[in-house]
């Protein structure tokens, strides 16, 4: 079942105008950021990158390999560059890591050159999410429901500096989407 967009074309295109810096979504792994910003930069005409995507492009290795290899501090690292590149190659939507947003220079340079969107759920739901695949490092240390919980308490004093807050469920990805735009859409 496909959710249709309430929102018109016209005022979808009103919002896009407005948009004069990148998209970046931010929130715990198992929010929905690459899944829900790819729908988004369709819904806007623009192009989607995924930072985890880019990062082991640049690095011709998974986070996994990274984080077993050189250890959580040097991976955040190469975020960091990574994301201030593509803060200044104008792209539309962003999906960060999810610890990306926590370290204070790259929450900086995000809120200094893009628009900062924090996607947060309840912790069943990312428990669930999050299941669905194999390649969650941080996962792999204990209880997923734990870690998570633990991750969502540490982090949620970082991700809300983000100024446009939404949450997730289990709806359709357009329907998230569509309460990104009206929430950019009233922030603007």
């Amino acid at each position: 079942m496909t959710h249709a967009i309430s929102l018109t074309p016209a005022e979808i295109g009103g919002i896009a105008r407005r948009i004069d810096r990148p998209v970046v979504l931010v929130g715990l792994m198992g929010v929905g950021k690459s899944t829900v910003g790819r729908r988004l930069a369709a819904i806007l005409g623009t192009d989607f990158i995924d930072v985890d995507e880019e990062i082991e492009r640049a690095a011709n290795r998974t986070i996994s390999e990274i984080f077993e290899t050189h250890g959580e501090a040097y991976f955040r690292d190469g975020e960091r560059r990574v994301i201030a590149r593509l803060m200044g190659e104008a792209h539309g939507v962003i999906a960060t890591g999810g610890g990306a947003f926590v370290d204070p220079e790259t929450r900086g340079i995000i809120l200094g050159q893009a628009i900062a969107v924090w996607l947060d759920c309840d912790v069943d739901t990312l428990v669930e999410r999050t299941s669905r695949r194999n390649d969650r490092p941080l996962l792999r240390t204990g209880d997923p429901r734990e870690i998570l919980a633990k991750l969502k308490d540490q982090r949620s004093a970082a991700y809300a500096d983000a100024p446009i807050h939404v949450l997730t469920n289990n709806g359709p990805h357009a329907e998230t989407a569509e309460r990104i735009l009206e929430a950019i859409d009233a922030w603007l």
